[in-house]
C-alpha cells in the first residue's frame, strides 16, 4: 500500500510526500453523445498509450447515432474498455459522475468522446505527477478542426494555478487532466450543463491542491462547431452563475473575477484575428 504524508504549508497549499506505486490503475472518464465520427480515433489514443495500466469508462449518453455499436466492437477486442449505457440523456456531468463512480483506478484521467492523446501522454504526466509530488496536474494541448485537421494552434499552460488563479481565467483543458484521487478525495461534478468540469478545479483547489502544469503537447481538442463550448455568450453566462451560484461569490467579487474573464476572452479572440 502506498505510503502518504499531507501537511498544510503557509500559503494554504497541501505538501505531499507521496510513495507511489510506479504501475497505478488510471481510470479514464469518456462521457459520448452522438461521437460516431470520432470515438474510435479517441479510443485508439488510449489503445496507443505507452503506460498500459489503465481502464477507460465510456459512458453513453443516449447516442442516436452508430456510436454504442462502435464502442462495442472495442470493448470485445479489450477488456480494460467498458461501457455503460445511460437510459435517458442527462448531459455530461452525469455522465462524468456514472464513469467516475464505477472507476476503480488511484488516477482520474479526463479525455471527451471526440477528443484525442498523444501516445506517452499517461506515462510523462504520471512521472511528472511522481517528480514533483503533486496531485493534480494538467498539460498543453492542440487543437483540430471537427474533420481532424491540427489547426497549428496550442494551447500554452502556467506552471501552477490555485483557486484565485482559476477565477481569473480556466486554463485548465479537461482532456489533460489527471487526479489523485486517493489524495484530493471525494470526486464529483456538479450538474450543470457546462462549466461543470472547471467547477470541479476550483473545489479542488480550494482544498488546498494546486494544479500544476506540464509544458509540453500531450492532447488534441477537436473544435467542434455546434458544442456548448463554441458559443461564447452562452459560456459567458455560465461563468458568471459559476460564481454567483456555485462559488457563491458576492456581486462585487462576482464583477471583479468577471472583468478577467472578459478581457482574457479578447485577448484570446483578437490574438486569433
Amino acid at each position: 500500500m502506498d505510503n502518504i504524508k499531507i501537511a498544510a504549508k503557509d500559503d494554504g497549499d497541501i505538501m505531499v510526500h507521496v510513495k507511489r506505486n510506479s504501475n497505478s490503475l488510471v481510470s479514464i472518464i469518456t462521457p459520448t453523445f452522438n461521437s460516431e465520427k470520432f470515438i474510435a480515433d479517441t479510443i485508439e489514443s488510449v489503445l496507443a498509450q505507452s503506460y498500459t495500466n489503465w481502464e477507460m469508462i465510456i459512458v453513453d449518453d443516449c447516442s442516436k447515432d452508430s456510436t454504442v455499436e462502435i464502442i462495442k466492437e472495442y470493448v470485445e477486442q479489450d477488456e480494460r474498455i467498458r461501457l455503460i449505457q445511460l437510459e435517458e440523456n442527462q448531459g455530461p456531468a452525469v455522465a462524468r459522475n456514472t464513469a467516475i463512480n464505477n472507476a476503480n483506478g488511484r488516477y482520474l484521467a479526463f479525455l471527451d468522446g471526440d477528443d484525442q492523446w498523444l501516445p506517452e501522454k499517461l506515462e510523462k504526466q504520471l512521472q511528472f505527477m511522481d517528480e514533483k509530488q503533486i496531485a493534480f496536474s494538467f498539460t498543453e494541448y492542440a487543437t483540430m478542426t471537427e474533420g481532424g485537421t491540427e489547426t497549428g494552434n496550442t494551447v500554452k499552460v502556467p506552471e501552477k494555478v490555485n483557486y484565485k488563479d482559476l477565477l481569473k481565467q480556466n486554463v485548465i483543458g479537461c482532456l489533460t487532466v489527471i487526479l489523485d484521487k486517493e489524495l484530493v478525495g471525494e470526486v464529483e461534478m456538479v450538474n450543470i450543463r457546462s462549466r461543470q468540469d472547471y467547477v470541479l478545479w476550483l473545489d479542488v483547489c480550494k482544498r488546498g491542491f494546486p494544479a500544476y502544469g506540464l509544458q509540453e503537447v500531450l492532447a488534441k481538442y477537436r473544435v467542434v462547431g455546434n458544442s456548448l463550448s463554441s458559443n461564447k455568450v452562452k459560456m459567458a453566462k455560465q461563468n458568471w452563475k459559476v460564481y454567483r451560484e456555485i462559488e457563491k461569490l458576492n456581486l462585487l467579487k462576482s464583477s471583479w473575477y468577471f472583468m478577467f474573464y472578459v478581457f482574457f476572452k479578447l485577448k484570446k479572440y483578437s490574438t486569433k484575428n
